[in-house]
């Protein structure tokens, strides 16, 4: 990760987001949501062009993916076949491989340390990832749905530096402005977004939302109905 990216979009804190009467949104998240914050073309349209950038940035590389599920599994699918499709009318191309880990750190908490249902704990488990041999020497392109604080994403880079990669990179689809936050970003961001939980387009509350197509802001009665 690096401590500067290509332009992200910034979305504004104090950003009210779109009404929901604009969109089509599945009915059986009527009254649980805020407000759209993030349109699925606006998603596409940028993926899009993050892939140029990969493209610009590793073409004729070989490249390892690995796709943290599940919240980042949308947009890996998008962005790998955006890249596809650049290398099939490019000079350069990218050969790529995709590997799936799963980051635990959304867990439910001991009685003695209550959480909200929208905190994440300290506790990291990585699945998936117990041996990652086959990435020494290799070139590895991360890819995740969202990043907070930062301490998921770096807890995962000590890991996979641990199998001597020969390069890493980074793609955030959305990073959210946080305090404490680490100062390094990934390296390809899509999104600046302000510190609210957001759902949609694989990001989910509890496991529901993931099949909205636009990411949204969740509203405190949704919080209560899906809340485990």
């Amino acid at each position: 990760m690096t401590n500067a990216n290509i332009h992200p979009g910034s979305i504004n804190d104090d950003w009210p987001g779109y009404s929901l009467d604009l969109f089509n949104y599945p009915t059986h998240y009527s009254g649980d949501l805020d407000c759209v914050i993030i349109p699925h073309g606006v998603i596409m349209d940028r993926t899009e062009r993050l892939a140029r950038n990969i493209m610009d940035d590793l073409g004729d590389h070989d490249i390892v993916v690995l796709c943290v599920l599940k919240g980042g599994y949308q947009f890996c699918a998008d962005l790998v076949e955006r890249i596809k499709a650049l290398s099939r009318n490019s000079n350069h191309t990218i050969p790529m491989r995709v590997h799936f880990i799963r980051l635990r750190s959304y867990l439910v908490s001991p009685p003695s340390r209550p959480l909200s249902n929208d905190q994440s704990t300290e506790d990291l488990h990585i699945l998936g990832a117990e041996d990652l041999s086959f990435l020494a020497g290799k070139n590895v392109l991360i890819v995740e749905g969202i990043v907070g604080t930062g301490k998921t994403m770096e807890t995962l880079l000590q890991h996979v530096k641990a199998f001597k990669p020969k390069m890493i990179k980074v793609a955030g689809l959305l990073v959210k402005r946080v305090q404490h936050s680490l100062a390094s970003v990934p390296d390809y961001v899509g999104f600046e977004i302000p510190n609210r939980f957001v759902v949609g387009y694989a990001l989910d509350y509890n496991e529901y939302f993931r099949d909205l197509n636009h990411i949204c802001i969740i509203s405190e009665s949704g919080k209560k109905k899906y809340k485990v």
